[in-house]
């Protein structure tokens, strides 16, 4: 299989990397041209394609020929860099390519999630204060997720839940809706948000679904 990533080598575009290319994938990585050193240790493993991943014509080179696009939305700026990528790579990729995208558990698909207040204070303040200084655009993120959940292509939407470094504990678990009770633990190592990617990848029952995820709860 013929993978595209597209966040490269951001740190869950690394630990992507590294989980595509342990399954036997052949590989290639999107990233802006400052951050191309930071997949160094791939070098000769898998073709780097450097470049904004909002822009259109990068994403359409990158994506040409690939089985599957790994992509993670990231709300940077106030110029709709999420769906600008989203909307690049539903239009570009080739048809019948499995697309998995990465956000967020403040991205919903139904409605039907339920979120606690502590949680909705950090969405609303996180949003207010990225827009007050330019750096962050949570609503181009959630318009990127209706684009996606609106497309007749074969995409699935991981939400993820809080993140922190650490080796992995296994595949996280997932439902259908934020609040279900499995959720609970709310806390998911990145190299295990990763590997959940991947897998995606080849599980069909998780086309059009968009599964919010967490560690294992403790006991």
């Amino acid at each position: 299989m013929k993978v595209c990533i597209i966040g490269a080598s951001g740190k869950l575009g690394q630990y992507m990397v590294q989980h595509a290319l342990k399954k036997g994938y052949e590989v290639v990585g999107v990233c802006r041209e400052k951050s191309v050193k930071k997949l160094n240790r791939f070098q000769g493993r898998i073709t780097v394609i450097p470049g904004p991943t909002s822009n259109r014509g990068v994403i359409r080179r990158a994506v040409a020929g690939c089985d599957a696009v790994l992509t993670v939305l990231v709300p940077w700026g106030m110029k709709q860099y999420s769906s600008g990528t989203a909307q690049a790579v539903l239009d570009y990729a080739e048809a019948g390519a499995r697309l998995v995208f990465s956000c967020g558990w403040h991205i919903s698909l139904d409605g039907k999630d339920k979120y606690s207040e502590k949680l909705l204070r950090q969405v609303k303040v996180f949003g207010r204060l990225g827009k007050m200084i330019r750096a962050v655009d949570i609503d181009d993120q959630v318009e990127a997720g209706r684009r996606i959940f609106a497309s007749d292509t074969r995409w699935t939407v991981v939400r993820g839940s809080d993140l922190e470094e650490g080796e992995s504990q296994g595949l996280p678990v997932w439902s259908r809706h934020v609040g279900d009770p499995v959720l609970k633990a709310n806390l998911t190592r990145r190299v295990d948000f990763a590997l959940f990617m991947v897998q995606a990848l080849e599980n069909d029952a998780l086309i059009h679904e968009a599964p919010a995820i967490s560690g294992s709860p403790k006991d």
